[in-house]
């Protein structure tokens, strides 16, 4: 009888390894096949996302870009003297149009310009002859869709991921591999940038050089 209950234990104690062998390797099996479909998940994602941030970069060169700075003169041509709301409006209609930009970029963008209006209004910037650098920050000296005076060929550029989700992200785009004769601005250069998704489809959210406290400060403040 001690025998027989020996086996019974024996075997009971076999099945029951061989179920949670089989539980482990089929969870360690689950485990594995969902990580590998994260990873394509984000893989595919980052690749989209390059190729929206060069075509918006391209775009942005393009003759069917925008008037970014869309400012009035007076009579003779000589002083800014406010900003163009028509030409504002046909600037928010062609930003929509690219498909490229969410919903608050735009908007965020019409708020600059819009900001930067009401400070010329009140005199907060001063006088603006032609041909002089604007007084505020927006579009001084530089290019705010990339934040530079020079490129090279907007096809190089790779992006490298800080956090993304399903629905949005956060991200820098930089010259990828630049070549050994390139100076250590080009290799070190980093321009910070957002997604998010608007019906299902990933769409720039923020850019470095349209950063709204930013860009309507005065200038060298």
């Amino acid at each position: 009888m001690k025998y027989l209950r020996l086996g019974t234990g024996i075997l009971v104690l076999c099945l029951f390894s061989c179920n949670y062998n089989n539980e482990h390797k089929e969870s360690t099996v689950k485990a594995n096949t969902t990580e590998t479909v994260q990873s394509s998940e984000i893989s595919n994602d980052k690749q989209e996302i390059q190729n929206l941030i060069r075509k918006v970069l391209n775009w942005s060169e393009s003759k069917n870009s925008i008037d970014l700075v869309p400012v009035l003169m007076d009579s003779k041509d000589s002083i800014c003297t406010g900003f163009d709301l028509e030409k504002l409006k046909v600037n928010l209609e062609k930003l929509k149009a690219t498909n490229f930009f969410s919903v608050g970029f735009i908007e965020n963008y019409n708020q600059i310009i819009l900001t930067l209006g009401k400070k010329f209004k009140n005199k907060e910037f001063g006088e603006w002859s032609t041909g002089e650098l604007p007084p505020f920050s927006f579009a001084n000296d530089v290019d705010p869709w990339c934040s530079c005076q020079d490129n090279m060929s907007w096809d190089l550029i790779e992006v490298e991921i800080v956090n993304l989700n399903n629905v949005k992200g956060e991200l820098y785009w930089n010259w990828g591999k630049p070549k050994s004769d390139w100076g250590p601005g080009w290799k070190e250069f980093k321009y910070k940038f957002d997604v998010e998704k608007e019906n299902g489809k990933w769409k720039i959210s923020y850019l470095q050089g349209f950063d709204f406290k930013e860009s309507t400060k005065k200038d060298g403040v």
